[in-house]
């Protein structure tokens, strides 16, 4: 089981960019499933990016073309670049790692069942 821990987030203008971190420890962000989530007050946690170990990501339709995913292997971190923000954006962000190593071309799922270790969120608020 790995200890994560998010950073980066905070207030944004609207169409601004932001890129939060998540520093992972216990495993190696390289050989398995990764991914962010975001949730809003009240709601459930929605997978919005995943990243495989083959580098395959998986975006959902909310933040295509706007988010990236990406990783350092060499600093174990994982991060979620994020464009042209509006306010459906704020929420809390989560990265989650799953629990087994795998690799397969196929993207990784964007569903919270699938994701054992979480880290503790950070916040994103976008003002106008």
């Amino acid at each position: 089981v790995g200890q994560l821990v998010e950073s980066g987030g905070g207030s944004v203008q609207t169409g601004g960019s932001l890129r939060i971190s998540c520093r992972v420890s216990g495993i190696s962000v390289g050989d398995r499933c990764m991914a962010w989530f975001r949730q809003y007050p009240g709601r459930e946690r929605e997978g919005i990016a995943t990243l495989g170990a083959s580098g395959t990501t998986n975006y959902s339709d909310s933040v295509k073309a706007r988010f990236t995913i990406s990783r350092n292997d060499a600093q174990n971190e994982l991060y979620l670049q994020m464009g042209n923000l509006d306010d459906e954006d704020t929420g809390m962000y989560y990265c989650a790692t799953a629990s087994q190593p795998f690799y397969s071309v196929h993207p990784c799922v964007r569903l919270s069942t699938a994701y054992l270790s979480w880290g503790q969120g950070t916040q994103i608020t976008v003002v106008s």
